[in-house]
């Protein structure tokens, strides 16, 4: 079998499964389950065989035209190079794993049938962006991964949170596909093709006559679909969904397609100074705010997901200073930790019987009611803290290693500024996210919440799922580092020795600061009772003022009702914590800026066509109907009456024909 038929087969076969799964869910249940697993786990073997072949080599490519389209013609084409070719295998790697998951994570859910299809066209979506050729085609994967993600997030659809949740989801990423469409047709229209590599050869000879402005329209559309600033605010909130499709979004689909496209489309980037310079400041918020706003959040699942939209924004920093093989690297090396620790997520919120308990504040002896994931979620927050050996030391290394050689001028693939934005970005965010990642594991695992009754031990293929994702997790960065470059542009990996001192070091001075301030928040909770918080009018008020702790006199009037002081995250933040909490309130400026004056432009928009429009419509339909109850009215039937008429018609008439006659 030729390596262009395998390539097919590998996105194929998991749509197969989606369509059969549709059909059969209802009418043969038991076939659910292996339409669900096997499809991917094909499609991971296919793929594998597809890297064997391709080999980090040059790129198969393969097109056939469809109908013609005019001047720029659409074609069935595939591209894979070494990108296309690893991260289809993560792809296909952790919709697998998702799937295996799901079968006991949801196995008492009566949808489970549509919910396993959807997350197979999901997988087959990403598949086709993966290995496309064509920007038209690609486009076809990247808006059903859109619908796909609306109908998973919303898949609890009977709660407000889902629906809302899922409705965001859908209109912010759409926000930025519109100007992600015209992009695409402008770069089509510079480059004559919307053929990959025609696009590129255009670069390559300086065809490409608005760089800057095709660069930015296809930025909003990447900063909607993976939660870059200011479009990442769908993210947290799509959390409402079930935790398999959690991992899924944030591992391997969805936010990864942006990073990949602009991997894909590099040159198309960096043709432009003033692009890569605006990728970079993005980067830059993106990852120091989403750090902050992590370190606020009580929902666990909340803290990873700001998590993913900090670890995404390393990921289009590497992108920034030009170094598309340390993005694409942190992108394998993040799909395999954030699948574990949504996975894991999910062991701990199983555990509790329901898919919404998941406030780290409520939490207390976890570690010892789920083993399993105890032990494979700390690999994962090790790896996610970038601690060594473990692999996101690596892939972070190489982002911050990148930006280091831009700063300093060893490279010229992109402006020096962005080169130094990402690398104090880079560093600040790895002092945040050691923080918050010590600071999950402590509340998780080590916290004083009340207890949640045991619901048993948790289905094989959960916790099997959670071993399997673990040894990557571990050992991947390690094995990868000096291998990678050869499948993607040839530079090199290796963790440099300043970047590895200076974020290293930020990264355990952030967890032992979290260390020490738990410690100390601990010891003062033995003085307020737990779940104190939650009875305070004020709710999640803040820390009492330092004073009042340190002398444990409470500031409110009732030491009963004073705010329970035990997450290390408030004392860290301090004022910050309240705006880092709500996600700095940018929902709230969205609000202000689109929505409320949407709204009052309907209402104005309805009073006109109530008041104005109606009228005249109105009107025209009364003016007949005075006509014709005038004309009713000389109808009355009395014969005096029509006689009189008619002399009265005689006379006038008599009189007009003399004076007309007097007047000639």
């Amino acid at each position: 079998m030729t390596t262009t038929t395998l390539a097919v087969l590998v996105p194929l076969l998991p749509f197969l499964g989606a369509a059969t799964g549709l059909l059969l869910g209802r009418t043969a249940p038991g076939f659910v389950r292996p339409l669900a697993v096997l499809p991917p786990l094909a499609s991971l073997v296919l793929a594998a065989l597809v890297a064997v072949r391709q080999g980090g080599d040059r790129a198969i490519d393969a097109h056939t035209g469809l109908t013609p389209t005019g001047s720029v013609p659409i074609e069935l084409a595939l591209h894979i190079d070494g990108f296309a070719a690893l991260v289809a295998i993560l792809v296909a790697f952790v919709a697998a794993c998702v799937q295996i998951y799901s079968t006991g994570y949801l196995r008492d859910d009566p949808r489970y049938p549509s919910y396993a299809a959807l997350v197979s066209l999901f997988t087959s979506a990403m598949l086709l962006v993966v290995y496309s050729g064509d920007l038209i085609v690609l486009l076809v994967g990247w808006e059903v991964m859109g619908i796909c993600s609306y109908f998973l997030v919303g898949h609890y659809w009977e709660t407000p949170e889902a629906r809302a949740a899922s409705l965001k989801a859908f209109l912010v990423t759409k926000l930025g596909d519109v100007p992600f469409l015209i992009g695409l047709f402008a770069l089509a229209t510079d480059a004559g093709s919307f053929r990959i590599t025609r696009v590129l050869g255009a670069v390559a000879s300086g065809n490409l006559h608005h760089p800057t402005l095709i660069a930015l329209l296809l930025l909003a559309g990447v900063a909607g679909k993976s939660a870059q600033f200011p479009l990442h605010t769908w993210l947290p909130d799509a959390m409402a969904g079930p935790t398999p499709v959690s991992a899924l979004i944030h591992a391997a689909t969805m936010v990864a397609a942006g990073v990949y496209f602009i991997a894909r489309l590099l040159p198309v980037f960096e043709a432009s100074q003033a692009a890569m310079i605006v990728l970079a400041v993005m980067a830059a918020v993106t990852m120091t705010g989403s750090g902050l706003a992590a370190l606020a959040q009580d929902d666990i699942k909340r803290v990873l997901a700001y998590s993913t939209i900090g670890q995404l924004g390393y990921m289009t920093g590497a992108l920034a200073v030009g170094d598309r093989g340390a993005a694409v690297f942190h992108l394998l090396s993040h799909g395999a930790f954030k699948a574990l620790l949504f996975l894991a997520a999910g062991v701990i919120i199983h555990a509790a019987g329901t898919n919404s308990l998941a406030a780290m504040s409520r939490m207390h002896g976890l570690r010892d009611r789920v083993p399993d994931a105890y032990w494979t979620m700390t690999v994962a927050l090790l790896a996610l803290a970038a601690i060594p050996p473990f692999s996101g030391f690596f892939s972070k290394e190489s982002v911050l290693g990148a930006a280091e050689h831009v700063a300093t001028g060893s490279t010229g693939h992109a402006p020096v500024t962005a080169g130094w934005i990402v690398l104090v970005a880079g560093l600040l965010t790895a002092l945040l996210t050691a923080a918050y990642a010590t600071r999950l594991w402590l509340l998780a695992f080590r916290g004083r919440g009340a207890e949640a009754p045991d619901h048993g031990r948790q289905p094989l293929t959960m916790t099997v799922v959670l071993w399997v994702l673990a040894a990557p997790s571990l050992a991947f960065g390690g094995l990868a580092y000096r291998s990678l470059p050869g499948w993607f542009d040839g530079r090199d990996l290796t963790p440099t020795l300043l970047t590895s001192i200076l974020g290293t070091g930020l990264a355990l001075v952030g967890g032992l600061l979290t260390y020490g301030a738990w410690q100390r928040t601990t010891q003062l909770t033995a003085r307020f009772p737990l779940g104190a918080v939650a009875a305070h009018p004020e709710g999640d008020a803040g820390l009492v003022e330092a004073e009042a702790i340190a002398t444990h006199e409470p500031a409110y009037g009732d030491i009963a009702h004073a705010p329970d002081p035990a997450d290390p995250g408030r004392l860290l933040l301090g004022p910050l914590h309240r705006p880092a909490a709500a996600g700095f309130h940018l929902d709230a400026v969205y609000t202000a800026l689109f929505v409320r004056p949407v709204q009052a432009g309907a209402s104005l928009v309805r009073f006109l066509d109530r008041e104005v429009v109606d009228t005249y419509v109105r009107g025209a339909a009364a003016l007949p109907g005075w006509l014709g109850a005038a004309v009713r009215r000389a109808q009355t039937g009395n014969v005096q009456t029509y006689v009189s008429a008619l002399l009265a018609g005689t006379v006038v008439l008599a009189v007009a024909v003399v004076l007309v006659a007097t007047g000639a």
